[in-house]
């Protein structure tokens, strides 16, 4: 059976609170591994695309959170594209070593959700997403890999939403 909804993309949001700014030879490991793994983001299967600040090759100019959170904005055709670069690819081995350049967040520091295709989340859209997570636990609009929704169900409960 076949949706009649419009065709969805999966947005995530991630944020990380540096433990020294980046200019910081203690944080260098990581800067010279942002092209490397953005590069591999880019040329993965199921990416959309990230956000770019403009004028750079990444976004960690971009501060929406505070002076030393640096932001991950990125769109990928599905669920299973964003877990298999996250998780079983090179990337990995740079989440494992973010101890040594961010701090442990206390809070959602992850968000997934829904967009049509072709639809590209600015920062505030993104951090508003965080912020509903955070206020209200996970929910077709703001979820996490380990509490999903689908884009039927999101757009389902968008529906209810707004009829509402």
């Amino acid at each position: 059976m076949t949706s009649s909804l419009p065709a969805a993309h999966l947005a995530q949001l991630n944020v990380a609170t540096l433990r020294h700014p980046m200019d910081d030879p203690r944080i260098a490991p990581f800067v010279e591994l942002l092209d490397p793994v953005n590069a591999a983001a880019d040329a993965a299967p199921g990416f959309v695309w990230r956000l770019v600040e403009e004028g750079a090759a990444d976004a960690t100019g971009l501060r929406p959170a505070g002076e030393h959170v640096i932001v991950n904005l990125s769109v990928w055709e599905n669920q299973e594209a964003l877990w298999d670069f996250s998780y079983r690819s090179g990337h990995l081995d740079v989440m494992r070593r973010r101890r040594e350049w961010f701090q442990r967040h206390v809070e959602a520091h992850l968000v997934l959700w829904w967009v049509p295709a072709g639809h590209r989340p600015d920062v505030g859209e993104a951090m508003e997403r965080l912020a509903e997570l955070r206020a209200h636990g996970p929910s077709p609009r703001a979820f996490t890999f380990t509490s999903s929704y689908s884009a039927d169900e999101a757009a389902e409960h968008e529906r209810e939403r707004v009829a509402g």
